[in-house]
């Protein structure tokens, strides 16, 4: 990200060309041609209102738009006159805004129009190749375009198209600086880009190579920020390229170069020439000539235009170097970023280098983010990234993969989890925080030589993620089988979704009987999943917790409300009233804004008495959310509706999170009433039944099979019971004839009509 400062200098460059707004006087001079090419509309948008009723360099802009290459082509075709065009670099394609930029210069030849490239993906910025080869004057992420931004930019490029237009019509020297320009775009390297100017400004003035010196500030590899390096030198001064200016034996090119960088602008003497240089804020430059008498007059213009040029050279340098940054390297921990870390991994796979790929995932990161800012967020994560640095050593290749997690590739002996783990028994000193946190890693061996960097990713966040999902381990292996299970994971899950949407999913129903009557009082709603053949694609205890995992249990929980609510109202048409209709509720639906709404939509566009919808929550939900639970039964209880609390006994509630819901029946899980054969003889049954006699709710068990059971659910007192022993869960179509014709054992609590 740019910085203020940077915003500020471009202003003051900028001062004497900045735009005023207000309406073009008659005879005013003709408009300056923008054409803006992207496929987003309030780009369009945006840029129609910052920059349509200004005036740059005393004229009016006529901005022309299209929203694709094609379009921009036929616009170019029809305007060849445009001065600067806007381009987005991604549209129809990843290539479309780099494609239009080569037919500019090569179909159109079209040498004086300014390119500035917009994107809002770095990681789809132009190839170095294309930025060396063409005359590209500005390349931007869109966030970074701000109002003011954007402005400066679009002045300082009809700046450069004003003094490039010129030279159509000026004297000598015409082909000679746009061919420099051309040449010195090409060079990516300080040095070189130094020797370049020093041919092509000879050339211009007719002097001899060594009679000029190019001196920049900043060491040309990185160093002293301050001091003036000589950068590009001939003949007797060529020995101190890259060297500090002020080694230079010739005092009166040091003086003259200091001069002329203390005072920002050129100098023009009468036996020599220092040529000012201003590419960027922290990119400042001075070109010493010797050119032995006065520059004439009429050659300083030139001589500013071949200076414009340069300073658009210098800048290209530094935009090339920031978009390698950009696309291989994290901003926050300078490290390389993910896509450096696929192309580490797939050239070790293609070196067959004995390497251990490694994913770190600082748990609760997003916890710690909210809690003390992203501030602090962002120190941890720069704290870790140098604990890295320091303990891996040189012969580990280092990734900041995504928000909190890290990439390692390197040697078994230093990545491995006992050695990644203890890089975390200390705590991080973060400001004023000292932090301790815990990470999971997920470790990849499987290096065969066909595999792709994005397929040992792949392998090496599998194993992350099983890692994350562990009671039991901070860290998981990558092996065959875990990939195998994840494909069939995300194949189950797509064919569920599939078929939810094709509407193959039923809902059955499974009678409730009340234990002292033997009357059915109820229904539980039990979504399946029919594969058409008279079995199941696959059953409940699969696919609901994929549901779950992707989300999709929120639309399947709306549908099977709607669908029991509406069969309720069924069957009370033909004579089976009173009975209550149970149907299960995720934690997904709860945490959705608008659930309760759901709820009464249902009960009203049905028609169904509220009094008789059940709403069963497991225990976990209860405890695990117990805020967003509350509201919501709250919210429920007032419309009416019945609450259960389901699988009750197999979480870890408390007596007094209980009573504060609002509950009316607890269910027994099935794994208890299973124990009633057993040695145990139903004492966790028991002590449920007992609770909700204390907490004055009733009690229902699941999974009754056998008439033992059942007899010892009535000696206990349980209310209601539910299993094969009484009926199994029936589609639509049997439901009918079950209540009708129920076991002689079982009454129906309203018989029909008829």
């Amino acid at each position: 990200m740019i910085d203020d400062e940077m915003i500020d200098d471009e202003l003051v460059l900028l001062s004497d060309d900045l735009p005023s707004s207000g309406a073009s006087p008659a005879g005013s001079p003709p408009p300056w041609k923008l054409l803006v090419v992207d496929d987003d509309d309030e780009v369009h948008t945006v840029t129609r209102f910052v920059l349509g009723n200004l005036r740059i360099l005393g004229r009016p802009l006529q901005l022309y738009h299209a929203y694709d290459s094609r379009q921009g082509r036929s616009e170019l075709c029809s305007h060849p006159d445009v001065a600067l065009a806007l381009l987005d670099v991604v549209m129809e394609t990843e290539r479309a805004g780099l494609d239009l930029v080569s037919y500019i210069r090569d179909e159109l030849h079209l040498s004086e129009c300014r390119i500035m490239l917009r994107t809002g993906q770095p990681g789809y910025a132009p190839e170095l190749a294309v930025i060396q080869q063409y005359d590209i004057n500005d390349y931007r992420t869109k966030a970074e375009l701000t109002n003011t931004r954007l402005i400066t930019t679009v002045s300082a490029a009809l700046r450069s198209y004003q003094q490039l237009h010129a030279l159509a019509e000026h004297r000598r020297g015409l082909e000679l600086i746009v061919g420099a320009a051309a040449d010195l775009m090409e060079q990516h390297a300080i040095t070189n880009l130094a020797e370049g100017i020093l041919t092509q400004l000879a050339a211009l003035l007719k002097l001899p190579v060594d009679g000029i010196v190019c001196s920049q500030r900043g060491a040309p590899f990185g160093g002293d920020g301050e001091k003036c390096y000589v950068v590009g030198a001939a003949g007797r001064h060529a020995a101190y390229i890259a060297r500090p200016l002020d080694e230079l034996p010739d005092r009166r090119v040091v003086r003259s170069i200091q001069v002329c960088v203390a005072k920002r602008q050129h100098v023009f003497a009468p036996d020599h020439t220092v040529l000012y240089l201003k590419a960027a804020p922290n990119q400042e430059a001075a070109i010493f000539v010797d050119s032995g008498n006065a520059v004439a007059a009429m050659d300083r213009p030139l001589l500013e235009v071949f200076v414009a040029n340069i300073a658009a050279c210098f800048r290209n340098v530094k935009l090339v170097e920031r978009l390698h940054d950009l696309a291989f390297e994290d901003q926050v921990t300078r490290l390389a970023n993910r896509l450096q870390y696929i192309a580490d991994l797939e050239s070790a796979a293609r070196a067959r280098r004995d390497v251990i790929a490694a994913l770190i995932d600082i748990d609760h990161f997003a916890d710690l983010n909210d809690g003390l800012g992203p501030d602090v967020g962002d120190l941890l994560l720069i704290a870790f990234a140098t604990r890295l640095r320091e303990h891996l050593g040189d012969g580990c290749r280092l990734a900041r993969i995504g928000a909190d997690v890290f990439g390692v590739l390197g040697p078994a002996s230093v990545v491995n989890a006992d050695h990644l783990g203890a890089l975390c028994y200390e705590p991080f000193e973060v400001g004023e925080y000292q932090l301790p946190i815990t990470v999971s890693i997920g470790l990849c061996r499987h290096f065969e030589e066909s595999a792709t960097g994005l397929t040992l990713l792949k392998r090496v966040n599998i194993a992350l993620n099983r890692a994350k999902r562990s009671f039991s381990s901070h860290y998981e292996d990558y092996r065959p089988e875990l990939e195998e299970n994840t494909r069939w994971r995300v194949e189950v899950l797509r064919q569920l979704r599939q078929d939810f949407q094709a509407g193959k999913l039923e809902v059955w129903y499974q009678p409730q009987v009340a234990l002292a009557s033997h009357t059915v009082t109820g229904l539980e709603a039990l979504v399946r999943w029919p594969n058409g053949k008279g079995g199941f694609t696959q059953t409940p205890d699969v696919f609901i917790p994929l549901a779950e995992y992707s989300g999709l249990i929120v639309q399947i929980g709306v549908w099977v409300l709607e669908q029991a609510c509406a069969e309720h109202v069924r069957l009370a048409q033909n004579g089976f009233t009173g009975l209550t209709m149970a149907v299960n509720v995720s934690i997904g639906q709860f945490r959705k804004a608008g659930f309760v709404d759901d709820v009464a939509r249902a009960l009203k566009n049905s028609g169904m008495p509220a009094e008789l919808l059940e709403l069963e929550i497991t225990e976990s939900i209860a405890m695990d959310e117990p805020r967003i639970v509350r509201q919501s039964l709250d919210a429920l209880k007032q419309m009416g509706v019945r609450i259960a609390i389901d699988d009750f006994g197999t979480g870890f509630s408390s007596l007094g999170q209980l009573q504060n819901l609002p509950i009316d029946r607890l269910k027994i899980d099935r794994t208890f009433i299973q124990e009633i054969a057993q040695e145990k003889r139903g004492l966790y049954a028991e002590t449920i039944v007992g609770l909700a006699g204390d907490l004055k709710v009733q009690s229902v068990a699941e999974g009754v099979e056998t008439p033992e059971q059942a007899a010892v659910l009535r000696r206990l007192g349980c209310t209601t019971v539910q299993g094969w022993l009484y009926g199994r869960a029936l589609p639509r179509a049997e439901l009918d004839r079950w209540l009708r014709s129920p076991p002689l054992e079982v009454t129906v609590g309203h018989q029909p009509l008829a």
